[in-house]
């Protein structure tokens, strides 16, 4: 049920037992059940919420909310909980061990945060467990263990038997090391064991079954495990799921060991050398094979009798020429991933079927074929880093609805983008490093999932596209190296992306002066405030562990560098370099306290550095260089303990270089061309007179914070305006059962 759905029912006057989501007990009245899963909840669990009051509480269903913080210890005074489930809630930090006084629980689920730390040794006394997400050796009654997703440290007992009744034990994704104890594989019940994606080492060979054993899923790719694989695997004959990718095993992984298995339908041996005989025959009828960088030289013939495969990864391999045309025949083949390869002429018939393509880093030429565009169902395309030529075909808006990724980066792709061929539903579009030209495609405005944008290397030739700011999930937006021009300010169109982390669009045409309260409202950049991955680019990953890659190239201390995937999570970057910006550098600027690279250099900015800059305390790298700017260099500066680069040079800045500080330790090439700086690393001396300057310095320091407080006051008011407007009417009309509901818990 959705969340509006569910909560429609929920009024301050009418009984709280009537409630979606809410159950009573028909003798008591007491609220004996509360089902709050997927219902959009934010904000911590906090230990006076009336959550805690609800003393019969016998279920509670928190998952899949933003319960962003830890979970209190007072969770154990619901002692009379039986069901407790808090998936997929971003709750961090230890497992209270309060947890251990829920005597009744039968059923605990925490998998979808993100908990460190140890196992508390109190979950021992739940006695009562059937399903849990913990293992403890003496909790004999469990059937399954479920802790996937956290970020758990510690060891695996060396003894497991004593869990005989366990059918289910997953602890993917978390950082458990040292070795898989060979008493795992002996539960006579075991159905399902994933341990992929944790930090082992080492998995001790077994003798002979005592008894045929029942593994169906066996997943322990992506940990530290060296040596061959195990021979024991071998007689796993039961398995339907096998995943031994990333394994160092320093030998050669021989297909001809799965031969014989029946039941196979996933098998992923990525990151291991693969070798496989023409005539291999597998008889399992497998549906995903994941073969990513196995050093194949050849295309798997094998799999031309493979009738049930729907997913194959031969990405980052070796193989070359053609992609043989019996693949594209195979009747369910939907997600196929051969990039990083050479292979040579794209297949210009693909099965209907096709919903995922990436494509990428090969040495197909030629125009993109227009049969691409008779996949009405494809959702990801990837053709980036070939030798694609000719237009975006126009056929692209076949599309229209359902394709979210589409990469052609780094092609020979000319003439302009078809307003047509927009995908409304895009989540990233990058066709950066080719030669389109015209206008930026207005139909973008219609993409309201876009969260990534890269047109860098163009010839896009338009003024700034201000309608992008409406788009609520844009987080990167990179126009840099084209021919856009004007001003970035319109008294009609706010600046403010809320959302934005990167934002480049350094040597263009961009001209004039940037308002006072320019970056005030741009709150990704200001707040270090928690924002949860809302996993829409998560479906894409299947079993592999690389689909598609997002890439931009961007200057960053001194240099440029390409940043990759996760890169995109960790820094918020602003790059206006290589413009014609004139005017004083915007006090607003200073709200940005999340700022890590700031890049202002070669326009025509004049004034003073603002001293305010000192409030950037995650600032790793400054470029002011190639303006002309004046005054001195602010001492407080010296403060940003984490700025490590940064470049003064080619300005008309005077007076002493601060010392002792990480600004003095810098290149004296940081600082040349400014024909008043004295002081180390340059040669010239300092004088008296301009090393008795202090004085002079504070009050323009109080001058430039009083000028950051009316940039701040700017963004502010209309603020709290819109907040009043907004809140009078979730408190009037949709919110009612929220308050209702804490009102009721606090009397309770």
């Amino acid at each position: 049920m959705a969340a509006d759905e569910k909560t429609q029912t929920w009024r301050n006057n009418s009984d709280c037992c009537s409630w979606d989501g809410i159950t009573c007990d028909p003798k008591t009245g007491n609220v004996a059940e509360l089902n709050l899963w997927g219902s959009s909840l934010n904000g911590s669990l906090r230990s006076s919420s009336g959550l805690f009051k609800l003393q019969y509480l016998h279920s509670l269903n928190l998952g899949s909310n933003n319960l962003a913080g830890i979970l209190p210890d007072f969770i154990g005074d619901l002692k009379y909980l039986r069901v407790l489930r808090l998936s997929g809630c971003n709750l961090f930090g230890k497992l209270p061990s309060s947890l251990g006084n829920l005597s009744d629980l039968t059923h605990l689920e925490l998998d979808g945060n993100g908990f460190t730390g140890e196992l508390p040794v109190s979950l021992g006394n739940l006695k009562q467990l059937t399903n849990f997400h913990h293992a403890l050796l003496n909790l004999t009654e469990l059937t399954a263990i479920n802790l996937v997703s956290n970020e758990l440290e510690g060891t695996l007992p060396s003894n497991m038997s004593s869990l005989s009744k366990l059918e289910y034990f997953d602890i993917g994704s978390n950082l458990f090391s040292g070795f898989v104890p060979s008493s795992l594989f002996m539960i006579p019940s075991l159905i399902h064991l994933k341990l992929e994606r944790n930090h082992f080492n080492s998995l001790l060979e077994i003798g002979n079954f005592s008894s045929p054993s029942k593994l169906q899923t066996l997943s322990l790719g992506g940990n530290r495990l060296s040596g061959p694989i195990p021979g024991f695997i071998s007689k796993l004959v039961g398995l339907s799921y096998l995943d031994l990718s990333f394994w160092d095993t320093l030998s050669i992984v021989d297909m001809s060991l799965f031969s014989h298995f029946e039941s196979l339908s996933l098998l992923s041996l990525s990151r291991n050398t693969v070798k496989f005989s023409s005539t291999l025959h597998l008889v399992s009828p497998i549906g995903s094979l994941a073969l990513a960088s196995c050093n194949i030289s050849e295309f798997p013939k094998f799999l031309r009798t493979q009738t049930s495969l729907f997913n194959l990864d031969i990405s980052q391999n070796q193989i070359k020429g053609q992609v043989p045309a019996w693949l594209w025949s195979l009747p369910g083949l939907a997600y196929v991933d051969f990039s990083l390869n050479s292979f040579t002429g794209f297949v210009p018939l693909l099965p209907q079927s096709m919903t995922f393509l990436a494509a990428s880093d090969n040495q197909f030429s030629g125009e993109i074929p227009t049969t691409i565009c008779e996949l009405v169902s494809l959702d990801v395309l990837v053709l980036s880093n070939n030798n694609f030529s000719g237009s975006i075909p126009r056929c692209f808006e076949n599309f229209n609805t359902k394709l979210s990724i589409l990469h052609l980066r780094n092609n020979s792709l000319s003439g302009k983008f078809p307003e047509e061929s927009v995908s409304v539903a895009l989540i990233s579009l990058d066709v950066g490093r080719n030669q389109l030209s015209g206008e930026l495609p207005k139909s973008l405005i219609n993409c309201t999932h876009l969260e990534f944008l890269n047109v860098e290397d163009n010839m896009f030739n338009d003024t700034f596209p201000f309608r992008l700011r409406l788009l609520p999930g844009l987080q990167i937006l990179v126009l840099r190296s084209n021919k856009f021009h004007g001003s970035l300010y319109s008294p009609r169109s706010s600046p403010s992306f809320s959302k934005l982390r990167i934002i480049d669009i350094s040597k263009n045409l961009f001209t004039g002066a940037l308002p006072l309260d320019y970056f005030a409202g741009w709150s990704e950049m200001s707040s270090g405030v928690y924002t949860p991955d809302n996993n829409k680019q998560k479906r894409f990953i299947g079993i592999t562990f690389l689909n598609y890659r997002k890439s931009v190239v961007l200057a960053n201390k001194g240099s440029e560098r390409e940043f990759l995937g996760s890169s995109f999570s960790i820094y918020k970057i602003i790059d206006v370099s290589g413009n014609r910006f004139e005017g004083d550098i915007p006090k607003s600027i200073c709200l940005l306290k999340e700022l890590n690279v700031l890049n202002m250099s070669n326009n025509a900015f004049i004034g003073s550095i603002p001293p305010s800059f000192s409030n950037l305390t995650n600032l790793q790298s400054l470029d002011l260089s190639k303006n002309s700017l004046s005054g001195k260099i602010p001492p407080e500066l010296g403060k940003l303990t984490f700025l490590a680069w940064m470049n003064f040079s080619y300005n008309n800045l005077e007076g002493p270089i601060p010392q002792g500080t990480q600004i003095q330790t810098q290149d004296s090439s940081s600082f040349l061309q400014n024909p008043g700086l004295c002081g180390a690393p340059l040669h010239k001396i300092c004088s008296g007179e301009e090393e008795g300057t202090l004085n002079q310095d504070k009050e323009d320091e109080e001058e430039d914070q009083v000028l950051s407080w009316i940039a701040v006051a700017i963004a502010y008011v209309p603020g709290v305006f819109c907040g009043f407007i907004v809140g009078h009417i979730l408190a009037s009309y949709r919110h009612d059962w929220f308050k209702g509901i804490f009102r009721y818990f606090s009397l309770t």
